[in-house]
């Protein structure tokens, strides 16, 4: 063989080891290396696509992330807050303030950062019905007639369509329901959300006046366009729960749905946080345009929901964002070497 060509292949050999062993090194210098990690999220299947972007960012960092369990909110901020858990991506503030405070607060939970901001909710009504009946009040449910406009089982009683048992949505939902004076004319309706929001639609391609809560981001709103088919109704006045009560709720334009505005952030478990500061950092520096969540949440109604679609939707949008996926990562790196 010609000496040339030995020294080609000694040389490429040579790099090729180098590589290797630094592709070793820098596994071994990753903060996360050896340590297992447990994501939760609740059994909104919509709330994937956000955890599975925290997944992989701390896949990046090195962590052995276990596969998301479902548990909903209440019993999943206390297993965070007890190290049953590590993280979940998608709490609350300020509507899960009670599981928040419940699970241990500040002394036991960790929660820094907006991963997504200026989620809405509130209730609604189909615009045929509002406009036949000039309906932009929740107050004007008090009125028996206007009431049995919404009456689905035949009681004379409104029927709204709102959340899973186990919500924070529920807490607040049934503290409007007495402070708005409307026990005696409508029933909340509970169950599991999607079925019971499948069914609310089905009624208004019939044709039929429509009562429901909802929030956003889902993909409830891109089948129910607000200002199309369904209006917002306001509230008398703000009434809210537990640790919510001293908030308001009047948005910037002055109309009060009830609700403030609330951002999603990751909650996790604060010794955790404190002893892996490279999570810790990610955690707070990781967003996600509402935008995003509401077009992902669109194409899984519209077919798109197998595992499968929602890993591929993940890592599409990571790689369309891979200069700001890299920088969280950096940054994350950054913290963990800091003295």
């Amino acid at each position: 063989m010609p000496t040339r060509m030995v020294k080609s292949l000694l040389a490429t050999s040579l790099l090729a080891a180098g590589l290797v062993a630094a592709g070793h090194a820098m596994a071994q210098d990753l903060p996360g290396k050896g340590i297992k990690v447990q994501p939760l999220q609740s059994s909104i299947a919509e709330e994937t696509f956000q955890t599975l972007l925290v997944n992989k960012a701390m896949q990046k960092l090195g962590y052995d992330v276990q596969p998301i369990r479902e548990v909903e909110y209440a019993t999943a901020h206390v297993a965070i807050g007890n190290g049953d858990a590590t993280y979940m991506a998608d709490h609350w503030d300020p509507l899960q303030a009670d599981f928040y405070k419940n699970a241990g607060g500040a002394d036991k939970l960790y929660r820094e950062g907006e991963y997504s901001t200026s989620a809405v909710q509130g209730y609604l009504i189909d615009k045929k019905t509002a406009d036949e009946h000039k309906i932009t009040n929740v107050e004007q449910l008090k009125d028996p007639k206007i009431a049995k406009l919404f009456d689905t089982d035949g009681d004379g009683k409104a029927d709204l369509t709102g959340c899973t048992p186990g919500w924070g949505c529920e807490g607040a939902i049934e503290h409007q329901l007495t402070a708005y004076h409307l026990r005696d004319t409508v029933t909340h309706v509970q169950g599991t959300y999607a079925a019971l929001m499948a069914d609310t639609i089905s009624r208004f391609k019939a044709g039929k006046p429509i009562l429901y809560y909802t929030w956003t981001p889902y993909w409830v709103s891109a089948e129910l366009r607000p200002g199309r088919d369904v209006v917002w109704l306001q509230v008398p006045f703000t009434a809210l729960p537990g640790n919510q009560a001293d908030l308001k709720t009047a948005l910037p334009n002055g109309k009060n749905y009830g609700f403030p505005l609330n951002t999603q952030k990751i909650v996790a478990n604060k010794k955790f946080a404190e002893a892996n500061p490279a999570a810790a950092k990610l955690f707070a520096i990781m967003q996600l345009p509402v935008s995003d969540i509401n077009a992902q949440n669109l194409a899984m109604k519209d077919g798109q929901n197998k595992p499968a679609d929602i890993e591929r939707h993940a890592d599409g949008w990571i790689k369309a964002h891979q200069a700001e996926f890299d920088g969280w990562i950096k940054t994350a790196l950054d913290a963990a070497k800091a003295p």
